[in-house]
């Protein structure tokens, strides 16, 4: 997700469930009540490791080598955690303090890979959900990426461009020392945007004197990739497109809803569109429009600049094109058979999934980072419909990030062809990777799939490296 995503207040994070056991307190109970000691107060992270333990402990059991080496309680711990003070002045010459962090979750498998977040909702157990996330996301890729996260609670919106490249330039002074095209490379996130890449970019360059792939999401005359702003919508399509193949369907003539209207939702809709889909929703903080004729490229066109470059809110486009605008609301209630939550973390609960299967949707795809609570995927693989986690459906983004950094290294630029066709590539591995590890009786159980094909990557890389 990038700077231009709709970055509402996060949700209320649901409460993990309490695993049934017949014999006392379950194994996964236990598993999740260590976690919780170490992790109090982080419910996100807490959340996010219940999802992948409740799936991986079962297949420890079966591969006592994974389990021995204690490999998902490693996984679990953080190898580096990094909190510091940013210190910047604003346009009134006012000192202004926020916090700063990197999470550095993974390295078994390459350098720590992950994004930059700038939000007022950023805190430690956000971005140890996010980093953990993209562990198992950047192994799925086949691109030689560990995980990592980072951000800070500053808030971009209303500040001056030059109030932006202080606090960049503030920020980039510490983190510069614990990053490197080798070690650790951010990436973009809510927040930050090219904007802001290319002043973080600028101050590293300065401080270190090299030029060097320290950052993916860079502009393209200083080493940024073709087709990275649409990586993630993109991906997230590609991947329903492939889940819906398995069934026999296409995007043609398909409704799809989607959450958001900031960079991941415009690209997801662009693809939808080319698809033959039509798209009939997009929201914002405030609302979202509900189009019945659907969303045509003039029409997205229009988003684009409004969102991008006015900054304005998603009423405007119902004022514009005369539809329906719902304030506070997600389009979840809406007839449709295709939803892709593109928004933020927990917009999506069980009464929400319950909303979206009794109005006809067969297909779930997200393409914002676990914008499901776990009660609504426990709807989705109960109704047995296909449903894409995060982690496999949107992972075209750090994809098309490990492009640039290949593309860097080699002192190369691919063409928009030649990245798309590589990310299409991916996309099709990572549902292929899924069906193997997920495949059930007549039912591919995706968040199955991802999590143990995630896993195992990583697993055997940390067996063979010894005790790291």
């Amino acid at each position: 997700m990038l700077s231009n995503m709709s970055a509402s207040k996060t949700k209320k994070v649901s409460t993990p469930k309490k695993p049934a056991s017949t014999n006392g307190v379950g194994k996964l109970e236990r598993f999740m009540q260590k976690v919780s000691d170490k992790n109090a107060g982080e419910p996100e992270y807490i959340q996010a490791v219940q999802e992948v333990a409740e799936t991986i402990l079962p297949f420890m059991d079966k591969n006592p080598r994974y389990k021995k080496a204690k490999i998902l309680e490693r996984i679990c711990e953080p190898e580096r955690v990094l909190m510091f003070r940013v210190s910047w002045v604003n346009d009134k010459a006012e000192y202004q303090i926020n916090r700063g962090f990197r999470i550095e979750m993974n390295s078994a498998i390459g350098p720590y890979k992950g994004g930059l977040r700038f939000h007022p909702t950023v805190n430690l157990g956000v971005l140890k959900f996010l980093a953990f996330e993209q562990v198992f996301k950047n192994s799925l890729t086949t691109l030689p990426m560990g995980g990592g996260k980072g951000g800070s609670d500053f808030d971009p919106k209303g500040k001056t461009d030059n109030e932006i490249m202080s606090f960049c330039q503030s920020f980039m002074t510490e983190l510069q020392r614990h990053i490197g095209p080798d070690t650790d490379v951010p990436a973009g996130d809510i927040g930050v945007g090219g904007r802001e890449i290319g002043y973080l970019f600028g101050q590293y360059k300065r401080i270190r004197n090299e030029f060097t792939g320290v950052l993916t999401g860079k502009a393209i005359e200083f080493g940024g990739s073709l087709i990275r702003p649409e990586a993630t919508g993109y991906g997230t399509v590609y991947f329903a497109k492939e889940m819906l193949a398995t069934r026999g369907k296409s995007f043609q003539g398909l409704v799809v809803v989607i959450s958001g209207s900031g960079n991941v939702a415009q690209f997801a809709a662009e693809k939808c569109i080319e698809f033959g889909a039509k798209v009939v929703s997009m929201s914002d903080s405030s609302g979202y429009i509900y189009d019945k004729a659907g969303i045509t490229k003039p029409k997205l066109n229009f988003i684009k600049k409004l969102k991008n470059v006015t900054r304005g809110r998603i009423k405007e486009y119902a004022d514009r094109y005369q539809c329906e605008f719902v304030a506070g609301q997600k389009p979840w209630g809406l007839k449709c058979d295709v939803a892709l939550p593109c928004a933020t973390q927990n917009e999506l609960d069980a009464k929400a999934a319950q909303a979206l299967i009794k109005n006809g949707c067969k297909t779930v795809a997200e393409g914002a980072n676990m914008p499901c609570t776990p009660e609504a995927v426990e709807v989705f693989l109960g109704e047995k419909i296909l449903f894409g986690p995060g982690k496999a459906a949107n992972a075209g983004g750090v994809a098309v990030s490990g492009l640039e950094m290949s593309q860097n290294a080699l002192k190369l630029h691919w063409t928009s062809e030649e990245v798309d066709t590589k990310l299409k590539s991916i996309m099709v591995e990572i549902h292929r990777t899924c069906v193997q590890y997920g495949a059930e009786d007549n039912f591919v159980n995706y968040v199955k799939g991802a999590n143990l094909g995630g896993f195992v990557k990583v697993a055997d890389a940390m067996l063979a490296q010894g005790m790291v």
